[in-house]
């Protein structure tokens, strides 16, 4: 059966992410499809999640920014989830209000709330922007006790923190953020790659790093994760990558440096 391989890069900050799939005849038309068992289903959103959150973070956060976890004392700590909940949106509007006060862009936040498994206490993880002391921070809280870190990158950019964050939503959603956050911006294209070298991508990964480069300009390769769909045949990739540092020119003999 005839296909196109598909190309859907999720441009994300300083990093990159390509999903290559293929796209059948059929599917142009309506077909039924089967409906995953539950455990299936359970862990593809957990999945999907995930990577969105990558891609949320990576876009909107920097190595200048912080993450800040929310601890409860034994006279402040919330009866409810309810409470434990807007116990954190009156922490982001006091947060917001010392940043307007002192003169400081607009808070971005990505916030999760959370029990935790030892104790079963309620606590807050936030990604923010940074600008703010960790004693001012502390100080606004003042429910608890708190701990900041500044974000560190990889070549990834700061999946770890991600993957960390995503829980079982204790309230509705699993996480919530700041309306001013940049969603990634996403582009389509059919085609472009044959089905051959697709298949040589899937089979070697890596191997192929001057070739995979060499597809995506101004980008150094960090990862490539395979799958093969052994009902349709079809082979899947997603390209994982992260943006060339800008040359900069030696003004002794005018030559151009990059991380090689």
């Amino acid at each position: 059966m005839r296909c196109l391989y598909r190309e859907r890069k999720h441009f994300c900050g300083e990093y990159l992410e390509v999903d290559i799939f293929p796209v059948f005849e059929y599917q142009r038309g309506r077909s039924k499809k089967r409906k995953p068992t539950s455990e299936t289903q359970k862990k593809l959103n957990q999945r999907n999640a995930e990577r969105k959150l990558i891609r949320l973070l990576n876009t909107n956060f920097t190595k200048q920014d912080i993450r800040f976890d929310l601890t409860y004392d034994s006279e402040h700590y919330p009866a409810t989830p309810e409470e434990a909940q807007r116990e954190m949106q009156n922490f982001l509007r006091r947060v917001k209000r010392y940043r307007k006060k002192n003169g400081l862009p607009e808070l971005k936040y990505v916030a999760v709330t959370e029990i935790g498994k030892k104790n079963a206490r309620y606590h807050h993880h936030l990604i923010m922007n940074g600008g703010i002391s960790i004693n001012d921070l502390a100080e606004i809280w003042g429910r608890g006790y708190t701990t900041a870190k500044p974000l560190q990158f990889d070549e990834q950019g700061i999946t770890g923190i991600a993957k960390y964050l995503i829980k079982e939503p204790i309230l509705g959603k699993r996480w919530n953020a700041s309306r001013n956050l940049e969603k990634p911006k996403i582009s389509e294209r059919d085609g472009r790659l044959s089905q051959k070298k697709i298949k040589e991508w899937h089979n070697s990964g890596a191997d192929n790093r001057a070739e995979i480069e060499k597809a995506y300009e101004g980008y150094y390769l960090s990862e490539v994760k395979p799958y093969y769909n052994e009902i349709n045949g079809g082979y899947y990739i997603t390209v994982l990558m992260y943006k060339k540092p800008t040359p900069t020119r030696s003004r002794k003999r005018g030559v151009n440096y990059a991380r090689e």
